[in-house]
């Protein structure tokens, strides 16, 4: 007996192309990969809206990242003592 799997679909979200394929090993799970003009920019397994296409095509700015700093931070400083007196 063989096991169900999902068909291979394709459409448009706004001017992406989304390609729908089972993904292997799975009966009902589809990767969505989406193309702009026939190059394929990223996929994702859920369906994807069109922002999510805009955020594959152009990704925002990141900051440089800063280098791992290691601080000397030794524990509380102790208020000073007076000696008792006896």
């Amino acid at each position: 007996m063989s096991i169900p799997t999902a068909e291979r679909r394709q459409f448009k979200v706004g001017k992406y192309d989304v390609v729908a394929r089972p993904i292997p090993g799975s009966g009902h799970m589809l990767r969505y990969t989406v193309l702009l003009r026939g190059k394929p920019i990223g996929s994702f397994a859920s369906v994807p809206t069109e922002s999510d296409c805009r955020f594959l095509e152009r990704p925002p700015v990141l900051p440089p990242l800063k280098p791992y700093q290691v601080f000397c931070r030794r524990g509380k400083k102790k208020p000073p003592t007076t000696p008792d007196a006896r």
